[in-house]
């Protein structure tokens, strides 16, 4: 019998994907087979991470996932290049860690648009191409979006990125309802305290490293490679009556206090 989890066979893209947990979720992607495209907006970065994977089956997609222009043009090229897509994995975003009245509204609406909007604009056109190449009738169409623990729980200073990650977390509910008529899962994953490039300085700090200890039920930082079981999980057939949900892979710290 072969692996739940195997890929082979499938095309994914993966936004976000040039560093960290992005890339991380996109290497164990190829690792289960599945063709991988790396989507950021700096061409020669992504390029660069591409080839770090050393797979024939990883490729780069530059596109800014908030021109509505570009991403058309970039799922054209994928289905030229691959003929389909089977997984869309909304990993990009921005955080601005700010109190509120320390926004301006266009602040917010940058935030908003693209950790909430653009995400829900390519599931949209990821869930057409997903139908028109046979993804949908073959039972190999899944949407996971990445949001945070921020979603379920907040905290003062963070207000913007809170509530995006809390609409992702909706729109990921509202999706699955939307979108499994035609035979598309769709599901999260809700990271916590990761040691990625973007937390260097954090990371570095003594003093976060104890408050983890204390504040997790596994006492540290999670490493890049440790959500991706989690994606690859819900991009595969094990997961084929799962939709709707939202997985936090932190630790232990929403369960934890």
């Amino acid at each position: 019998m072969g692996s739940p989890f195997d890929l082979h066979g499938r095309v994914a893209l993966v936004t976000g994907a040039g560093r960290g947990l992005g890339l991380a979720m996109a290497q164990a992607l190829a690792q289960a087979g599945a063709t991988v495209w790396l989507n950021g907006r700096d061409p020669v970065a992504l390029n660069a991470a591409a080839q770090s994977l050393s797979s024939p089956r990883v490729h780069a997609l530059p596109f800014d996932l908030q021109d509505d222009a570009a991403r058309a043009t970039a799922l054209q090229h994928l289905q030229a290049q691959s003929g389909r897509l089977d997984i869309l994995v909304n990993n990009v975003g921005q955080r601005d860690r700010r109190a509120l009245d320390a926004f301006a509204l266009d602040d917010i609406r940058r935030l908003l648009d693209i950790n909430l909007v653009a995400p829900l604009a390519l599931s949209r056109e990821a869930a057409r191409l997903m139908a028109d190449c046979g993804a949908c009738r073959q039972g190999s169409a899944r949407i996971v979006n990445i949001t945070s623990i921020a979603g379920p729980i907040s905290r003062a200073g963070d207000v913007a990125y809170t509530v995006a990650k809390g609409g992702l977390d909706a729109a990921t509910r509202a999706l699955a309802a939307e979108l499994g008529p035609r035979g598309i899962t769709v599901n999260a994953v809700a990271p916590g305290y990761f040691a990625t490039e973007a937390n260097a300085e954090m990371v570095a700090d003594a003093d976060v490293a104890d408050w983890l200890s204390r504040r997790t039920s596994l006492g540290r930082w999670g490493q890049p490679t440790e959500i991706a079981g989690a994606v690859v999980f819900l991009a595969s057939a094990a997961a084929s009556y799962i939709t709707g949900q939202t997985l936090a892979v932190d630790g232990g710290y929403l369960s934890h206090f």
